[in-house]
């Protein structure tokens, strides 16, 4: 039982790891794709907004076919798919084969986001300890390696098509392979479930979920802020070099995953509560660093401070759903996700506005705002057995289920 664990525990960093990677891919060579198939600046938005907006439906989609099929058999099939999609993107030459690859790359996005963390939820149950910040450490190394492969690639002005075929060509039968110790545990019904709990009824209760729903839009409207603004604004409004500009989405990479390699730890000690609240005041002292900083250095230690702080948030969000939906997680999580693309849909706009119309400086209080709100809900980070180990470790009685081979 312990070794089908530890694969399973494994094979699920493994691909938090490739869509890490892929998605890393994707994003980094955006300039790239819009000269490859002569996509305006007009145009560009909407092709952009397409994929979170179809990653959206596929994750709605994954609640309902989650009902029938195993999230492990919808892992292990819709990874593949989006993998071919990304070398899809980068082959075509004319915009309706690009719009094609992008909505597929976005509907099974949203499949594969929604069934990793139902996974990775079900697993941390089973293991009766915080292990989920860990899954998404994983995801920000592949992110890091992705965005190191990108560079190399736009250094060489290799082809789109270069790029990613032989990235795909590497992952893609690891990661079939890799497939076959996935762990289906009891996440989506019944499993271990603590006494009087919200959830017990195999129901999700949205207004018990929104308040971590509201989290995670949060979350990622902070981190979309970094990812499309951080070059900009230390380019144009900390008056740092060209070169120089790039460097703060890899240290809000590299802090992401450090503070996501050790954060399981501070759960356990602390709790999932605490990390958040510790997580929140630290995102939000980092960008207040970035709106007042008088240089461009002082902007790079705000952003890494951001990353330090937001890198909690997000995975200890759906671990928190799943402890209180412990008879319905699965379908908890799939809402949950919507949120991620809620938040990138939103996050990158209105700062770009408040930046034009206002100041950028200015408007990168509003995601520090946000992100202190967190503060005002991390009591639903709050459960019972929300500290793990030391005297608190839950007892390991959470059904394992069975191996996606064995379906």
């Amino acid at each position: 039982m312990t070794e089908v664990l530890r694969r399973g525990r494994a094979s699920l960093a493994f691909s938090f790891f490739t869509q890490g990677a892929a998605f890393a891919l994707l994003v980094t060579r955006i300039p790239a794709i819009q000269d490859r198939y002569g996509v305006s600046d007009a145009w560009l938005p909407a092709f952009l907004a397409a994929v979170p907006v179809l990653a959206g439906v596929g994750s709605v989609t994954t609640e309902q076919l989650v009902k029938r099929i195993p999230a492990s058999r919808l892992l292990r099939w819709s990874q593949p798919v989006v993998l071919l999609a990304l070398v899809g993107v980068g082959s075509g030459d004319q915009l309706v084969e690009l719009g094609i690859a992008l909505a597929v790359f976005g509907l099974c996005v949203g499949v594969l986001d929604a069934s990793m963390n139902m996974l990775g939820v079900s697993l941390q149950r089973t293991y009766g300890r915080s292990i989920m910040l860990s899954f998404h450490a994983a995801f920000s190394l592949g992110g890091i390696v992705g965005a190191s492969l990108a560079w190399a690639g736009a250094h060489w002005h290799l082809a789109l098509w270069v790029s990613y075929l032989p990235v795909v060509a590497v992952l893609l039968p690891a990661v079939l392979v890799g497939s076959r110790w996935y762990v289906d545990g009891a996440a989506g019904g019944g499993g271990e479930e603590a006494p009087g709990k919200q959830g017990e009824s195999g129901r999700v209760v949205f207004r018990m979920l929104l308040p971590l729903c509201l989290v995670m839009a949060f979350a990622y409207i902070g981190d979309s802020t970094v990812s499309n603004w951080g070059a900009k604004y230390l380019k144009d409004v900390l008056g740092s070099s060209e070169q120089l500009s790039t460097v703060p989405y890899n240290v809000y990479m590299v802090t992401t995953l450090v503070g996501r390699a050790i954060g399981d730890f501070g759960v356990r000690r602390l709790g999932a509560a605490v990390v958040v609240r510790v997580g929140a005041v630290v995102a939000a002292v980092g960008f207040a660093v970035v709106a007042v900083a008088p240089g461009p250095w002082v902007g790079m230690g705000g952003f890494t401070l951001v990353g330090l702080g937001l890198c909690v948030l997000v995975p200890q969000t759906f671990a928190a759903a799943g402890r209180l939906f412990p008879g319905a997680s699965d379908a908890a999580i799939a809402r949950l996700n919507v949120f991620n693309y809620v938040g990138f849909l939103v996050g990158s706009p209105l700062v770009g506005a408040l930046g034009d119309t206002w100041s950028y400086r200015g408007a990168m209080l509003v995601p520090m705002v946000l992100v202190l709100v967190t503060l005002v809900y991390a009591r639903s980070f709050v459960a019972q057995p929300d500290v793990y180990g030391g005297g608190h470790e839950r007892p390991h009685t959470a059904d394992v289920g069975r191996g996606s081979n064995g379906l």
